[in-house]
């Protein structure tokens, strides 16, 4: 049995068991369709599998990878099957990084493209521009992945300090020092001074200067 996707309802798909297979895709002339004998159970697993919250996220990214399928000016089933189970494997886990992976297995996609492109020329000029393309490709999908684990490491590039140098007159902090984006903590707050005394007040020397002069003329 066989079911079309379609656009009647934003209400959110509930969770599914990650343990099952979600359903596979077909393309007919005019849409998209979900293969599974529950039409509301497999639009339940591939909406989670994809990472849509409601049936139009899902359809929304459906539409927008097959039309990224395409291969000589028709939506190519094979491919669009390729890129949603790369998507499968990633796992979104919310609509911001369903859209990212979506992009990032389009330009997958486009990347192998030039690739073929390129296997197949043997003009030099047209090599050049296709190696330029296939250049710039590559780095968007590096920075792409480099987006989406920051995304989920919620931003934070974490820096320990393993060996540290102090000269005389500076100051050290003991103890396992984390550094994230723009602040620094210490696990303790002692302090080391490197050949310098501890330092005092200006009133607090005068006064011991005093107790000097009085002891003195006692």
């Amino acid at each position: 049995m066989t079911t079309a996707l379609t656009r009647n309802s934003t209400t959110p798909v509930a969770a599914y068991d990650r343990s099952m297979s979600s359903p596979r895709l077909k393309l007919t002339r005019r849409r998209i369709v979900i293969q599974h004998p529950d039409s509301q159970a497999g639009e339940r697993m591939l909406a989670e599998a994809l990472g849509a919250v409601d049936r139009d996220a899902l359809h929304g990214i459906l539409k927008q990878l097959m039309k990224a399928s395409v291969i000589l000016q028709k939506p190519d089933e094979a491919n669009l099957a390729f890129m949603v189970s790369m998507m499968k494997s990633i796992a979104p886990r919310d609509s911001l990084e369903a859209m990212l992976t979506a992009q990032m297995v389009s330009v997958h996609v486009a990347t192998m493209r030039s690739a073929c492109r390129l296997a197949f020329t043997e003009d030099v000029s047209q090599q050049e521009g296709i190696t330029r393309a296939l250049t710039r490709l590559a780095r968007t999908f590096a920075a792409q992945m480099e987006a989406l684990n920051r995304h989920r490491g919620n931003g934070e590039r974490q820096i320990t300090v393993q060996n540290l140098s102090v000269q005389d007159g500076g100051r050290a902090i003991v103890g396992n020092v984390t550094q994230h984006a723009s602040v620094s903590v210490a696990d303790t707050s002692t302090a080391i001074d490197a050949g310098t005394a501890p330092f005092r007040e200006a009133g607090e020397c005068e006064h011991d200067r005093a107790q000097v002069m009085q002891d003195a003329t006692a």
